[in-house]
């Protein structure tokens, strides 16, 4: 896979050598001679790397992202100074979405290019994790569209883990758990009772609507599935399908393009719910050119996440990311965000590391990660935790980020703050 580097260019330092050539002068005629001038500061580049699906069968943006405001991050994060006078490098590697591009890049990476950190990764199949455990290196804020990051040690996700992460089985025994504070949040502020949940017919997909169908079942919701293919969906049968069944709400495991043309197809066959739920991929600015066709279904689009409305006008760092982002031709996303937040979580792990005889090395990135203090990005995260439980939860507090697009006012955050949005609710398994 090719690799591309991005920020600083390596500087070269000078060593000072002294030489000693022997004297027959008494070695008291020295005990008084100056030491020499200070070693120069480290100021090489913190080489760190970013994997994303650039060109895999999704579609070319759906996984880039994460990559691009990590990218954001660390140009700003630059053009301040670095991290103790020294600049970030970053390089990104495009896997192509399989997993023999995944180990390729993880190849280049990480033995080649020796990254100090991977940031932000956003894969479709993360074959290369088990590589990049065995080595140590951290990986920060990736998005966890796989199980590896409730397999693996030193792999640390945007949302957390209570998994054990001893390099066998994901989870616990194979199984992975997840809440329903999505489901327990419409029933209780719309009272919504019927459900229904679309998947593609892929494993990382399909798991998640899995995971979405326990989860409603769970807070006494009927349920109504539905699966398309990934390569030709038919969005149009299983839009009549849910006028016929009388859904309130829509969930989905699908991209952002599948789910402008569910909406298309859902205000052809006039099927109206009360809102069409999707997840952080699909939580971006453009909504009106996406569902230019579906004004009904688009106006009822709802979204929920882990992490702070990227146009959430009271906060300082989500402004800070706009500004950061503004005259890229990129549209705003969600992802973006947290992939802004993930380089800011390695950006404070390098900088603890800094000050230290070491500096920055993976191990101490690593150990800044394991410390097992919360973290939430300036507050752009609900509070990430990292424990290494022997027994999964049962039952959790659990906080949730809320927005609904509205045609004059983009995404309005709904329920209040995402960190008082907050429920007791079960854990449910699963499997990927």
């Amino acid at each position: 896979m090719r690799v591309r580097s991005y920020g600083a260019v390596s500087v070269a330092l000078l060593a000072l050598v002294a030489v000693g050539c022997g004297s027959r002068l008494p070695e008291s005629d020295f005990t008084d001679r100056p030491t020499g001038p200070e070693q120069p500061a480290d100021t090489s580049p913190l080489k760190v790397g970013i994997i994303a699906s650039e060109t895999s069968p999704v579609g070319g943006e759906a996984f880039t992202g994460p990559r691009d405001g990590a990218r954001a991050y660390f140009e700003r994060l630059n053009a301040q100074g670095g991290i103790g006078g020294r600049k970030v490098e970053v390089h990104t590697c495009d896997d192509g979405g399989s997993g023999v591009g995944n180990n390729e890049c993880v190849r280049e990476l990480v033995d080649e290019q020796k990254v100090v950190a991977l940031v932000a990764t956003t894969t479709l199949d993360y074959a290369g994790a088990p590589r990049v455990s065995d080595a140590g290196v951290p990986d920060i804020g990736g998005q966890p569209i796989g199980p590896a990051y409730d397999t693996y040690p030193h792999l640390y996700s945007i949302y957390g883990s209570l998994a054990p992460r001893e390099g066998g089985k994901a989870g616990w025994d194979g199984k992975q758990y997840g809440g329903t504070e999505v489901y327990r949040y419409f029933k209780r502020e719309h009272g919504a009772r019927t459900a229904a949940v679309i998947s593609y017919n892929q494993a990382a997909s399909a798991g998640y609507a899995q995971l979405i169908t326990r989860g409603l079942r769970a807070e006494g919701y009927k349920v109504v599935t539905e699966q398309v293919d990934l390569s030709l969906p038919n969005f149009r049968a299983v839009a009549a399908d849910l006028k016929e069944q009388g859904a309130d709400l829509v969930f989905d495991a699908i991209d952002s393009h599948g789910n402008a043309q569910l909406c298309k197809a859902m205000d052809q066959v006039g099927a109206k719910v009360t809102a069409k739920v999707t997840n952080a991929q699909n939580w971006n600015s453009g909504v009106l050119e996406d569902y230019a066709d579906a004004p009904r279904c688009r106006n009822a689009l709802w979204v929920t996440g882990s992490s702070r409305n990227y146009q959430d006008p009271g906060s300082e760092a989500a402004k800070e990311f706009r500004d950061a982002m503004k005259g890229s031709d990129r549209r705003l996303s969600q992802w973006q965000l947290e992939g802004w937040a993930a380089a800011m979580w390695f950006a404070d792990a390098a900088k603890s590391c800094a000050g230290q005889e070491a500096g920055v090395t993976r191990e101490c990135v690593d150990a800044f990660m394991r410390r097992g203090e919360p973290y939430d990005a300036r507050g752009l995260l609900v509070p990430v935790v990292f424990e290494q439980r022997p027994e999964p939860p049962r039952t959790r507090r659990t906080c949730l980020s809320v927005a609904r697009w509205q045609d004059a006012d983009g995404w309005v955050t709904e329920g209040g703050d995402m960190n008082e949005n907050c429920f007791e609710v079960p854990q449910l398994p699963y499997e990927q």
